[in-house]
């Protein structure tokens, strides 16, 4: 499993070759998420992954402890992923660094 940062997310998210999944609540998902995004929360996110291992699978939670616990946990299973490091509060605060 590798991470990327924030600032990296916007290329993934840019050039469309990814999936994206936010594993944050659908509330939290509705107020703000990255372009592109799915909005699959924890444990739901099996079905829209069916057949997709050949696609890289990008994961961001909150703070990203969670992404990266599912990125192992898919990687075991054979899935290409990275978790974004620091999670969605690194992406909304990734200008500033």
């Amino acid at each position: 499993m590798e991470t990327i940062s924030a600032k990296e997310l916007d290329r993934y998210a840019a050039d469309g070759r990814s999936m994206i999944i936010d594993l944050r609540s659908r509330k939290e998902f509705a107020a703000a998420h990255v372009p592109g995004a799915l909005n699959v929360p924890q444990g739901r996110f099996r079905g829209e992954l069916a057949g997709k291992q050949a696609v890289p699978v990008i994961l961001y939670c909150a703070r990203g402890a969670l992404s990266m616990a599912v990125a192992r946990d898919l990687e075991e299973k054979g899935y290409q992923t990275k978790s974004v490091v620091g999670g969605f509060r690194a992406y909304q605060n990734r200008r500033m660094w």
